[in-house]
């Protein structure tokens, strides 16, 4: 049977490589919903092409000249169409692969209507991650990773027992500027900075890389997801990404997930699982033409994103959002061209310093957090 598959940023980096196993596996995968930004060339595109019954855009006027252009899809807008989208009745598998705290509350949407969740969007583990497990254990709906760390690391330990855990291993490539003192990102341009030399993700995500700050999320992310301590999760820095991440159990054996650089893998096998099934176009991977593999431990003064994402997500509560809520608005103002790239990591430390923890919030407050931190970012500019 087809599974019927909701999808949140379908015009995302991740969104449209979701498009692409769909359209090449059409007797496996029906989209029935899907939300996008500001990019209505590409909706109109993906409509024609999938005929879905609800679309959500960001915009109302465009959601209204939609609605004229395709009478028999329904049209919907703002924060409200992507719950709508998130939670669409009928649909077997929402991957979530929009960008920010925006995609948390139609993740819990979909999670109470019982519908599988494959999470590419990291911050709303890292914003509520104790709400959203828990609300995925009250509904018995899995969680399925999408990010490739992660996705190694669900994929490794198919077959475990969860208890024989030593430690969690994520890779790294090292982003943009992984060969540069921390002196030489002063001056550091918005192109240079979404030059990664390994993977094709969205801008945001990409300046994440670069700073760093994206392991952290996933460092945050993995606590969550396999419910181990901040101490038995290490980074290593692994230039090639062909080793994604990996596994320590008690008894020092190692299991690893291997492949080449590309997200349709964690993407499908999420889609799939689990099942698995033929890679359309995929690349195999050989590793006599690659030869080496490398690793490095990594300095967390040099990466000082990642050592502020350990330590908000050892402080827990309501600081791991303020940190999230912090990094998206100076992400976004370095990209603008408002801020210079080592910004990017003072303000979220800044924040993090007058941040005062809540340790068990609920939803609302999470939200209220998120908002007032970004007010506070801005307010840093005036």
């Amino acid at each position: 049977m087809k599974k019927k598959i909701s999808l949140l940023g379908a015009t995302g980096s991740i969104g449209l490589q979701t498009i692409d196993i769909i359209e090449s596996n059409p007797e496996s995968f029906e989209l029935v919903s899907f939300s996008a930004g500001l990019n209505i060339d590409k909706v109109r595109e993906i409509a024609s092409l999938f005929q879905p019954k609800t679309i959500s855009v960001m915009r109302y006027d465009d959601a209204e000249r939609l609605k004229a252009e395709f009478p028999s899809i329904q049209f919907v807008h703002g924060n409200e169409g992507l719950v709508e989208v998130a939670a669409h009745t009928g649909a077997d598998i929402l991957v979530n692969a929009v960008s920010g705290s925006v995609g948390l509350k139609p993740t819990l949407e979909a999670i109470r209507s019982g519908i599988t969740i494959a999470i590419a969007n990291k911050e709303t583990l890292v914003a509520a991650g104790d709400i959203v497990i828990e609300a995925a254990r009250k509904y018995d709906v899995p969680l399925l990773p999408v990010d490739s760390e992660h996705s190694a690391l669900f994929q490794s330990l198919n077959g475990e027992n969860p208890k024989h855990i030593s430690r969690l291993i994520l890779t790294a490539s090292g982003g943009s500027f992984r060969d540069l003192t921390r002196d030489q990102l002063a001056d550091v341009t918005v192109e240079e900075a979404l030059a990664h030399p390994n993977w094709s993700m969205g801008n945001k995500l990409t300046i994440d890389s670069a700073t760093m700050m994206n392991k952290g999320l996933e460092v945050i992310e993995a606590h969550h997801l396999f419910g181990v301590p901040y101490e038995q999760i290490d980074v290593l820095l692994h230039r090639e990404s062909i080793i994604h991440s990996m596994v320590e159990f008690e008894d020092t054996s190692v299991m690893a997930q291997l492949g080449s650089p590309d997200m349709r893998v964690p993407i499908q096998y999420a889609m799939t699982y689990p099942d698995r099934m033929t890679m359309q176009n995929g690349k195999t991977l050989r590793l006599e033409e690659i030869g080496k593999l490398h690793f490095e431990k990594l300095d967390l003064t040099r990466f000082k994103a990642l050592g502020l994402a350990y330590a908000a997500g050892k402080e827990g509560g309501t600081m791991p959002a303020a940190m999230n809520a912090a990094n998206e608005v100076a992400v976004s103002l370095f990209m603008e061209g408002k801020i210079s790239f080592l910004e990017i990591d003072n303000i979220v430390e800044r924040v993090m310093e007058s941040h005062k923890t809540i340790s068990k919030p609920n939803l609302e407050m999470i939200m209220e957090i998120d908002s007032h931190t970004r007010k506070i970012v801005y307010d840093m500019l005036d």
